[in-house]
């Protein structure tokens, strides 16, 4: 573990799919209604190793991998399709259980928050009207519109810059394995949001393993980072 942060944390970098919202269920549904269209197989352990990736490049690799006559752009506008008209028609959709509570916490203590996803900015900003969002975060980052997608650290080395702390002083809060190796590699201490539904990954990389928000509520964040500084 390369990442050492001394007290005291100034910034939060959150991760929004897994972590803010639970969308897999969704995102899952509308890649395999591209994959329908497209007319290929995803086994389930190749879909979940897409886990935390941006779109486009996903679905560079399935081109690549099924010698697809379609461009991968073709399939991102498929697959975002799909994702908006289920998004919109699914009214239990919700945030993860205490999320919020975090977020004004951490909010109302002077923490910098920074959206660090690689959802795509128009998901992203659904998310954030439809649960008023916007007023407790200081930026958004897309990873789809980056040069390159977690795992490479592009995205949290932007979103210390954008918090305009350095990695020592920002905390990542993930759920997926590529979101970690892209928080570990920029040497931020990375706290793992482990759910039922984070399916095949192990959170290995992780500071630190949660079940629960409450087990980082600030004052409890601040000493767990001192004790590893």
């Amino acid at each position: 573990m390369t990442v050492i942060s001394p007290q005291p944390v100034k910034a939060i970098l959150f991760d929004m799919d897994g972590v803010i919202v639970n969308s897999e269920p969704l995102h899952h549904r509308a890649y395999h209604m591209m994959f329908a269209e497209v007319g290929i197989e995803v086994s389930a352990a190749r879909y979940s190793s897409f886990t935390g990736q941006a779109t486009l490049p996903i679905c560079q690799r399935l081109c690549a991998e099924y010698g697809l006559a379609e461009k991968a752009e073709t399939l991102v506008a498929l697959k975002r399709k799909h994702f908006k008209d289920l998004f919109e028609n699914d009214n239990d959709f919700d945030l993860i259980p205490g999320v919020l509570e975090l977020i004004k916490q951490y909010h109302a203590k002077g923490l910098v928050l920074i959206l660090a996803s690689s959802a795509s900015m128009p998901n992203i900003n659904r998310i954030f009207d439809r649960f008023d969002l916007d007023q407790y975060f200081t930026a958004k980052l897309s990873g789809a519109d980056l040069i390159a997608s977690k795992p490479h650290p592009e995205i949290f080395i932007k979103a210390a810059e954008a918090a305009g702390f350095g990695p020592h002083q920002c905390v990542v809060l993930e759920d997926s394995d590529n979101g970690l190796k892209a928080a570990n590699a920029a040497g931020i201490f990375c706290v793992a949001y482990s759910s039922a539904d984070a399916k095949g990954q192990n959170h290995r990389l992780a500071n630190k393993v949660i079940s629960s928000f409450t087990e980082i509520y600030f004052d409890a964040l601040q000493a767990l980072v001192a004790t590893h500084g």
